[in-house]
């Protein structure tokens, strides 16, 4: 290959990977602590405008999640359990707070046991959008 070609294939794999970290899930929640499968309790809290999404997954370096149950559902967006982890879905008229609390079961290094985990989530500012438009004289 060329030194030519080389350069374009790196240019190439550079845009390709600028468009999807574009498209990510931004991170959402702020101040997650691990659990420890050990009868504990976290409590989590996110920021979400209205009509966005977040996924976050469970599972830290040193356990096995076995089981990921819904305790409290939330009242103003969808959850939905994604393998060891879950997808928020605000609202499009998502104000004030909401909450939901889940249940994990696994196993941390060699101890087996659950941690429950309770998520509040509060309305980000969105920015304001202003539209430029063009005049044409």
């Amino acid at each position: 290959m060329s030194r030519i070609s080389n350069m374009a294939a790196v240019l190439g794999v550079a845009t390709i990977s600028s468009t999807f970290a574009a498209s990510a899930t931004p991170a959402c929640l702020r101040d997650i602590k691990p659990y420890k499968l050990a009868g504990d309790t976290m409590e989590w809290s996110m920021t979400i405008a209205p009509g966005a999404d977040c996924i976050q997954g469970l599972r830290w370096s040193t356990m096995q999640i076995y089981n990921v149950s819904v305790v409290e559902k939330p009242k103003s967006g969808e959850l939905v359990l994604v393998g060891p982890g879950f997808r928020y879905f605000a609202k499009p008229d998502f104000k004030g707070t909401d909450t939901f609390t889940l249940v994990v079961v696994g196993k941390n290094r060699h101890d087996a046991g659950a941690s429950t985990v309770q998520v509040t989530i509060s309305r980000a500012e969105t920015p304001l959008v202003v539209s430029a438009v063009n005049h044409l004289e």
